[in-house]
């Protein structure tokens, strides 16, 4: 009598569908066009203001685009 062994090999997909996929990808695009108009509208106010009213809230201008980055951003 002859023995025969067998291998069964079973893939499953790990992961998210392609919808799930491409809904994470707009959400992230989403996200990132509001907070670039946030960054946007924020940098703007902030550089209409005078040398003298940025010192009066502790704001030097060459340190505005770090700031609100920051803000914005978080880094």
């Amino acid at each position: 009598m002859e023995n025969t062994m067998a291998n069964i090999v079973t893939h499953t997909h790990q992961g998210a569908s392609l919808g799930a996929r491409l809904s994470q990808i707009w959400a992230g695009l989403r996200d990132a066009w509001v907070k670039r108009g946030a960054f946007n509208r924020t940098y703007g106010e902030l550089s209409r203001l005078s040398d003298r009213e940025l010192a009066d809230i502790g704001l030097r201008r060459c340190d505005l685009g770090e700031v609100v980055t920051h803000h914005i951003y978080g880094r």
